[in-house]
């Protein structure tokens, strides 16, 4: 048994933070789900970018597309969701299998919305329409245009993947969006089961603490950050107001560990997953965190439900003068703008694929 498939025993989640059309058409995602137990995948709008732009695989796509009519966003969501229904079908057996807890893929609204309440929640409807898959999360950052978003989100009915979270603050703002969907369904008369994952992002954090932070405490402030925030979500889930929920159907909210990619050079490429081996959450990984995953000889030990060390680490990093508060959302604010950076390039990218394709045809 390789360390993948100890997690997935464990109770943890394995997804994959990649998607493209030359995976899909090779077998390689198929391979990661026979060889490694990932049960799902995450999108973004740089990911995207990076398979529409370094390939030929969608220029077929976006041709013909481009030749009916269609450009900008309009166009790029349709080719996302071509490569997200795939897969969506590929982990549908997980999903019918798990009764919709596992087998998800995400796709995000467009970043420029994160400001824009009525906007995503305009945008979250459209795409979990267009998609037509039980098991499509769409993608709502956890800012605080997008928090309100989330709650009206989860009353309609749609699915939603919490993004950009860096705190454990900023991950119950999301929670508590959360159970007032549910409880407002649940008010009215609706099915209260629809699914919703938070994602905490770990490794930005110590790629922005850099050099402030000392030697001893190098590379640990990200898994300090998501010991307290793991202690929150197992005390939710041990709440009252969470019982009452779950007694009337709902289900939980799931903890996603996001960016568990190792930023350090000099740190091993596990350093995070390794770290974070915890039930009842997920993992989402880049394929070369992946692959070293499983050839990691065995897991160390499963992560505290009461955070293990995390308050001692971060009251160490508050005496050296790291303001965790501040930071988040500086981190918050920097990762919007990254998204809204690689959406803008993803979008002039389609547009100058267009034109060539069009004068080369």
């Amino acid at each position: 048994m390789n360390t993948t498939h100890a997690l997935h025993d464990l109770g943890q989640s394995l997804w994959l933070d990649n998607i493209s059309r030359a995976m899909l058409d090779d077998g390689t995602l198929r391979r990661y789900i026979d060889e490694f137990s990932i049960t799902g995948l995450t999108s973004n709008p740089t990911i995207f970018d990076a398979a529409i732009g370094d390939t030929a695989a969608y220029d077929v796509g976006i041709r013909t597309k481009a030749a009916a009519g269609k450009s900008g966003e309009t166009l790029f969501t349709e080719l996302a969701l071509e490569d997200l229904r795939r897969a969506a079908d590929l982990f549908r057996p997980v999903h019918d299998a798990t009764d919709g807890v596992d087998g998800w893929v995400s796709m995000e609204v467009s970043p420029l919305l994160a400001g824009d309440t009525a906007g995503t929640i305009a945008a979250a409807r459209r795409v979990h329409g267009q998609a037509d898959r039980p098991n499509l999360y769409v993608k709502i950052p956890g800012t605080a245009a997008g928090v309100p978003a989330i709650e009206q989100s989860i009353f309609d009915g749609v699915p939603i993947n919490v993004t950009l979270l860096f705190s454990r603050e900023q991950y119950l703002a999301a929670a508590e969006a959360y159970l007032r969907g549910l409880e407002r369904r649940i008010a009215a008369g609706r099915d209260p089961r629809i699914a919703s994952v938070a994602s905490l992002f770990v490794s930005r954090w110590d790629k922005a603490a850099g050099a402030d932070a000392p030697a001893q405490l190098r590379n640990r402030l990200g898994i300090a950050i998501a010991g307290r925030t793991y202690r929150a979500y197992r005390e939710l889930l041990a709440s009252p107001r969470w019982r009452k929920l779950a007694a009337s159907g709902a289900r939980p909210q799931r903890l996603l560990w996001a960016s568990t990619g190792t930023k350090d050079p000099g740190a091993p490429d596990t350093l995070y997953v390794a770290a974070l081996a915890a039930p009842d959450t997920i993992d989402t990984m880049p394929e070369k965190t992946l692959r070293a995953l499983a050839a990691l000889p065995r897991l160390d030990g499963v992560m505290a439900e009461d955070g293990g060390d995390a308050e001692t680490v971060l009251a160490a990093f508050a005496a050296a003068g790291i303001d965790t508060q501040a930071l988040a959302e500086r981190l918050q604010r920097e990762g919007t703008d990254a998204f809204v950076t690689s959406w803008n390039q993803l979008l002039g990218r389609i547009a100058d694929k267009s034109r060539a394709l069009a004068h080369a045809g």
